[in-house]
């Protein structure tokens, strides 16, 4: 209802429950003026309820096959269930994603792409939430090619990213990968802004803007292998299957 919609407004677009950031060449004192000019007479509300993010642990894998008739190609997600963002498990996690996807010298670019030729694209990460956070992979199946053979050799990758440690030259290559990614996210006032932002929205710390660069460069091999062992696994994963939906004879679309 219409009252719902005032409720909700009333109770989270509240001054206390939002952060300004303001980032730019400008004299501090001017800018709290006109803060205080355009904001400063909404009048703040009783803090809304902290929401409850758990969820239970995953206890078997959970598949789902879909046909789009909009897909040109086969696409598999798996996802597994991970830590909240900026803790020592999702950077380990972090790490291990670029470890396997990151540019064409990666694990399973090098393995899937170049070697066998089964996916034409591969990509994993850690995605980052306040709450419960995803480690996925998203392969799109090569034309042909039997989208089965691709989610096995995807895990043969991912086993052997549980017993074998990444090496230095890995991690290496992460961490000038980072410090680049650092120079192009916050050379920019709105990237500075945005970064500071949400960063003091979820964690309630601005600075992790200047910490998450140290925090995946202090990632070690035992800290990767660990997550990948508690946390990759067949019970803690769930896989999407995407295919072409077969068109009707005589379709030219």
């Amino acid at each position: 209802s219409v009252e719902d919609v005032a409720a909700f407004f009333k109770t989270y677009y509240a001054p206390n429950n939002a952060v300004l950031s303001m980032v730019g060449d400008f004299k501090t004192d001017e800018v709290l003026a006109r803060i205080e000019k355009y904001f400063g007479d909404i009048p703040a509300q009783p803090a809304p309820p902290a929401p409850d993010v758990t969820e239970p642990k995953q206890a078997a894998e959970r598949r789902v096959s879909l046909e789009d008739p909009l897909a040109q190609l086969t696409r598999i997600d798996i996802a597994y269930k991970i830590p909240p963002g900026n803790t020592p498990d999702w950077y380990a996690l972090e790490v291990l994603g670029h470890v396997l996807t990151g540019g064409q010298s990666s694990r399973l670019f090098q393995k899937l792409v170049r070697e066998k030729q089964i996916v034409q694209q591969v990509n994993a990460g850690s995605m980052e939430r306040r709450g419960p956070a995803l480690f996925i992979a998203t392969l799109l199946v090569s034309p042909g090619k039997d989208p089965a053979e691709v989610e096995k050799r995807f895990y043969e990758e991912l086993e052997r990213a549980k017993d074998e440690p990444v090496t230095d030259a890995e991690l290496e290559k992460l961490r000038m990968l980072v410090r680049r990614s650092d120079v192009e996210q916050l050379q920019g006032t709105l990237g500075r802004a945005r970064a500071l932002g949400e960063n003091a929205v979820f964690y309630n710390d601005p600075n992790v803007v200047n910490t998450s660069s140290e925090m995946i460069n202090k990632v070690t091999k035992e800290q990767i292998l660990k997550a990948a062992q508690t946390y990759l696994t067949q019970n803690n994963r769930t896989v999407v299957i995407t295919v072409p939906k077969p068109r009707a004879e005589g379709d030219a679309r």
